[in-house]
């Protein structure tokens, strides 16, 4: 055989080893993550856990939180109600990321994410699912910068929405048309249409209300990230800096009475809040001289600061 033939079949073998480690690759990693349905052991509140690094998903009674159970899920985050339970997951190579949507412990929806996982949640009902992604490459993201990409899946009628970036914007009146703009932290009502979510642009951030159905949106306050609607839908609980460039904390706000109060013991956090019911909220952020992410609970109403619930733990959602 001469050289060039040579060259010619080491480079078929080596195109084959690596499709087939790639095939190796993807079926591991769909052994490891596939969502199960969740254990029947007792629980309240689902988690992704930190401690070993593989985003094993467990639960725990909010009585006993140092009883944790397994559920079978690798996520990187995780959200339930409504019997429907979405796992932003490890896909494959690359890597690649899915939202896989499970009803009642069968997977009836995998979609592709653009990006990696950063916030999920699902509406009351379990129609609704929303999660947010950051993306790299956008055009205006700064050199060696990132974007975010929030999309939904309507369960109804099976429509996954990748971006709301082509949803009508309305900011302080104004028609927005900048092409800076980012999305993230959606949170759906009981009505399944009306959401809340955070519009960033020019170097702003803007609470934003909403209608899945209409495709419009209109901004409510400015300085207010990663809202979460309380279940009786009368609060939006956000983060807030403290400051123009400190850290966030928790505020929560009456949609009513418009008035918004700032909740103690939660400097820091960097997260998309979980109501325990109407009057308390769950958390992810990094304790001081920690260094994983842990679980905090707080009054939702500011009457005392938040407390860590689990350690090394993150994305709590009610089971």
């Amino acid at each position: 055989m001469d050289l060039g033939s040579r060259r010619v079949v080491l480079a078929v073998v080596a195109i084959v080893l690596v499709v087939a480690a790639g095939v190796v690759y993807v079926a591991s990693v769909a052994r490891e993550t596939s969502p199960v349905p969740v254990a029947s052991a007792d629980g309240d509140l689902m988690f992704v856990a930190l401690a070993d690094g593989r985003s094993r998903v467990e639960q725990v009674r909010l009585a006993d939180p140092a009883a944790r159970g397994a559920t079978g899920m690798t996520c990187q985050r995780v959200y339930r109600a409504g019997g429907t339970t979405v796992c932003l997951r490890l896909a494959g190579p690359g890597p690649t990321y899915a939202a896989e949507v499970s009803k009642d412990g069968a997977v009836v929806k995998t979609v592709p994410l653009p990006g990696v996982p950063s916030r999920a949640k699902v509406s009351a009902s379990g129609q609704v699912v929303t999660w947010t992604s950051f993306v790299t490459g956008d055009s205006y993201a700064v050199p060696g910068g990132f974007s975010t990409r929030t999309g939904f899946l309507d369960l109804r009628t099976g429509e996954a929405v990748e971006s709301l970036e082509g949803f009508t914007a309305l900011v302080d009146g104004q028609l927005h048309t900048a092409q800076d703009v980012n999305y993230w932290g959606l949170t759906v009502a009981q009505d399944d249409r009306t959401f809340y979510a955070t519009l960033a642009s020019g170097g702003y951030t803007w609470l934003v209300k909403g209608d899945l159905v209409e495709r419009r949106l209109e901004s409510l306050r400015r300085d207010a990230e990663c809202p979460s609607l309380s279940p009786d839908g009368t609060k939006v609980a956000y983060k807030k800096r403290i400051g123009r460039l400190g850290p966030w904390e928790l505020a929560v706000l009456d949609l009513k009475t418009g008035e918004e109060r700032r909740l103690p013991g939660t400097a820091g956090v960097d997260d998309q809040a979980t109501w325990l019911g109407d009057n308390r909220l769950a958390f992810a952020a990094v304790p001081r001289d920690a260094k994983l992410a842990s679980i905090h609970v707080v009054p939702a109403d500011g009457s005392a600061a938040a407390v860590v619930l689990i350690p090394d733990a993150a994305s709590p959602s009610p089971v």
